[in-house]
């Protein structure tokens, strides 16, 4: 079997019956990343040496202690850069932070790397990860291994490029408003934001929207996914968004679970007015007919948002947010920042805390809305975004189904999850005419992270479209 093709599953099956080593996986893996992540630029601080050290001590340990590894055993994955890997550089994309080596692992990491996983890289991402696109001052854009001229999206553009391309069997994320969904849409792969609280992190950099970023999973099928959030899912008492015993583990036994009698509310444009293409409207109804024919009770129906619900009635937090963690080294050297964030901090420096009240309190009238909406409906189906991969050079889309749009258009579908703390996955089920992929969105009331999974799976087994991403790639253009 191919170690660049096979599932992280897959090859930690192989690697726990001695069929191959975790040294062996960890060198195909970096031959694959040094022949094709320069076209990509989706990893970043490898290490081959590190690497391929951590995999000789888990071949050690496979050998010493059997009994110790996990079902991820010798698997490869990448970690996002504003996630901390002991002794490994983490930069968050700033210049700011172009020296820093983490002190410690993240909790996510740390689990992982437990549980058997092989630390292959840093993934790119923007800056603080707080842009819809991956480019940064330090590293440069990260290219979409299905056309290198279009971004990968963001903020987990990265990840997401990585995954798709085979450089890693999986990657830990963050999502603070949509960055493990939807680059995952873009590239083909699997992204699942995770409830608020099921998997700690209170070992890292601070984050400037309080409550809103989780760890994020990202890997090419929904059983690596399920297997990678059972290995690093958990409380702990020093995050404050963790409740002891909220998540039921292992959710990977459960992934073929009926839907039968599963209430599922399909809602083309989440009841908002938002613009959407056609190719991915009619791919996101095409996914509620397959939830159907898996045996859920499908209906069209939009949640009830308070008035005036858009992105732009809560992005005061992330703008204050930066400015409360960054301003105060924005005004001292405004050079070191990416204009687009040093945009965002400005307008946070600028906010009354009325401001921001006014957001928190309609943060708080969306959890009530939501928790209503799923009073009547245990899932609900979306478009992960309402357009496919855009330009590189761009902020974001320029237009959506021939209409001119706002750069953040293409995020219309995920904020909202992160402020009331609900599991959302998006999965691959198409490819455009252009032969791009589109995703769709699944989410579920907080804590229920495994029905979003078990739904996930069923339109995975359901979808025609192959997601392999062949190499070599298409040729960058100068």
């Amino acid at each position: 079997m191919n170690l660049i093709d096979a599932t992280a599953l897959e090859v930690a099956a192989m690697v726990r019956s001695h069929q191959v080593s975790a040294r062996e996986v960890a060198q195909a893996t970096l031959a694959h990343t040094e022949r094709c992540n320069p076209a990509l630029n989706a990893l970043i601080h490898v290490d081959p040496e590190r690497t391929l050290a951590e995999a000789e001590a888990l071949d050690l340990r496979l050998k010493r202690h059997p009994e110790s590894v996990g079902a991820l055993t010798g698997a490869t994955f990448a970690a996002k850069d504003n996630l901390w890997v002991q002794d490994r550089p983490a930069s968050q994309g700033s210049r700011l932070f172009a020296d820093f080596v983490a002190p410690a692992n993240a909790v996510a990491v740390e689990r992982l790397q437990a549980a058997g996983g092989v630390t292959l890289a840093g993934s790119n991402c923007s800056e603080f990860a707080c842009k819809g696109n991956t480019t940064n001052l330090i590293h440069g854009a990260t290219r979409n291994p299905w056309d290198t001229t279009r971004t990968p999206g963001g903020s987990s553009g990265g990840a997401a490029a990585a995954v798709a391309a085979g450089l890693g069997h999986m990657a830990l994320c963050t999502d603070g408003g949509g960055s493990t969904r939807r680059p995952a849409a873009h590239t083909g792969v699997v992204g699942f934001k995770p409830s608020a609280g099921a998997i700690a992190h209170p070992t890292g950099f601070a984050e400037p929207v309080f409550g809103n970023s989780v760890v994020g999973l990202m890997a090419r099928t929904v059983e690596d996914v399920a297997a990678l959030f059972d290995a690093v899912a958990g409380a702990d008492p020093r995050d404050p968004l963790c409740v002891a015993g909220a998540i039921q583990s292992p959710v990977s036994g459960t992934l073929q679970k009926s839907l039968k009698g599963l209430r599922v509310a399909f809602s083309p444009r989440l009841g908002l007015d938002v613009v959407v293409d056609p190719e991915v409207a009619a791919a996101t109804a095409r996914a509620a007919a397959w939830l159907r024919d898996a045996g859920a009770d499908v209906v069209e129906a939009d949640p009830q948002w308070p008035q005036g619900t858009s992105e732009d009635a809560l992005m005061p937090l992330q703008f204050s947010g930066l400015a409360a963690i960054h301003g105060e080294a924005f005004l001292q050297n405004p050079a070191l920042f990416d204009p687009d964030i040093g945009a965002q901090i400005e307008r946070g420096l600028t906010l009354r805390g009325a401001d921001v009240a006014n957001a928190l309190l309609h943060r708080e009238a969306l959890y009530r809305s939501l928790a209503d909406f799923f009073s009547r409906f245990d899932l609900l189906l979306t478009p992960t975004t309402p357009c496919v991969a855009w330009a590189l050079q761009d902020l974001g889309p320029r237009t959506i189904a021939g209409q001119a749009v706002s750069p953040r258009a293409h995020a219309a579908f995920t904020p909202v999850f992160n402020h009331v703390y609900a599991p959302a996955c998006s999965v691959p089920i198409a490819l455009d005419h252009q032969g791009l992929p589109i995703g769709a969105q699944l989410v579920a009331p907080r804590w229920h992270d495994a029905t979003v999974l078990q739904a996930a799976w069923h339109l995975q087994a359901a979808a025609p479209a192959r997601f392999r991403q062949p190499v070599p790639f298409p040729p960058v253009l100068a």
